[in-house]
């Protein structure tokens, strides 16, 4: 049998806010089993289903249609997806903070960049890594 995750620990496993795993759930989007209590509870097997489908972390949705433009697929293999917590412009450049998990990751970016994409706080996003280094630390 496949292990049941929280809605909490799934939306984790996922990279998308529990507020969005949620609405997947009342949507129809997300097969779910109910505890006794009526708290959701999420196969593994369910996640895996979502994270292999077409968007690869956000189930179908029957209305969305993707507009012309929008890129669907992406070289880079390093994605964190993640929540804009933060948005500072000063000048030419912007500070972007996204959560992911129980992490941050803060990004420089042109205040073009940010416009284009009209990223504001509560927004979905997705980190791409490029880069021939990687540094290692170890905690102490």
């Amino acid at each position: 049998m496949s292990e049941l995750l929280t809605v909490r620990a799934a939306a984790d496993r996922l990279g998308v806010a529990y507020s969005t795993l949620k609405q997947w759930i009342y949507d129809g989007a997300i097969r779910t089993t109910t505890t006794r209590g009526g708290h959701h509870r999420i196969a593994q097997s369910e996640i895996e289903r979502v994270l292999i489908s077409q968007d690869k972390a956000r189930p179908p949705r029957a209305t969305a249609s993707k507009p012309a433009g929008v890129l669907v697929a992406l070289s880079g293999r390093n994605q964190l997806r993640g929540i804009v917590e933060e948005v500072r412009g000063d000048g030419l450049l912007s500070q972007v903070r996204l959560r992911i998990g129980d992490q941050y990751l803060t990004a420089v970016i042109t205040r073009d960049a940010v416009n284009e994409l009209k990223l504001k706080r509560g927004d979905e996003a997705v980190a791409i890594i490029k880069s021939t280094e990687v540094m290692i630390g170890r905690m102490g």
